[in-house]
């Protein structure tokens, strides 16, 4: 195990995985719209965040049709949505892609909300996460949802300070909206 820094802010990094998406014949990946399920699941992945009290200062999303249109329909549940960054480096992206693109995050945002893919995304929340509570590693080891919410929580003086190993995963969350 490593040790997390104690020194800084508390900083919460939100990793959110795009939610359900449909495989149209003849549609590029990367241009792979949201699913019926994705539609509905989207605006509760937003209502979660809301009711978590973790809305964040930054956006960081994949490129992505799916991870758009994801992000738009969960930061449609807020009253003022966050500045986004459209990524293209998020798409597909590995944990080293994933930590390079975190790391630019501006020091004054605390609370960071990350969209995008698998399997990237579960490994970023295993490399980053050297503890969590209850059984929330074994839950994301062993699946990661679309539409599921990771929280980790670490603390230092800005964004390209965060390590492998440096964080706590203190909440997983799956929403889902009604049929």
């Amino acid at each position: 195990m490593i040790e997390r820094a104690a020194a800084g802010p508390l900083r919460r990094l939100v990793v959110l995985r795009h939610a359900k998406s449909a495989r149209p014949e003849g549609v590029a990946d990367h241009e792979r719209p949201l699913a019926a399920r994705g539609r509905r699941d989207a605006p509760a992945a937003g209502r979660a965040l809301a009711d978590m009290d973790c809305l964040p200062g930054l956006a960081l999303c994949s490129t992505a049709v799916r991870a758009r249109r994801t992000w738009e329909l969960a930061a449609a549940q807020w009253g003022t949505p966050p500045p986004v960054r459209l990524d293209p480096r998020l798409y597909h992206a590995d944990v080293p892609g994933l930590l390079d693109v975190i790391r630019e995050t501006p020091a004054e945002v605390e609370t960071l909300l990350l969209v995008g893919h698998n399997p990237g995304l579960e490994d970023l929340v295993l490399t980053l996460a050297d503890d969590g509570l209850d059984n929330l590693l074994d839950r994301v080891r062993a699946k990661f949802p679309t539409s599921a919410i990771a929280l980790l929580d670490w603390r230092g003086p800005a964004w390209r300070d965060l390590l492998p190993g440096g964080a706590l995963l203190t909440s997983l969350t799956i929403p889902r909206g009604k049929r």
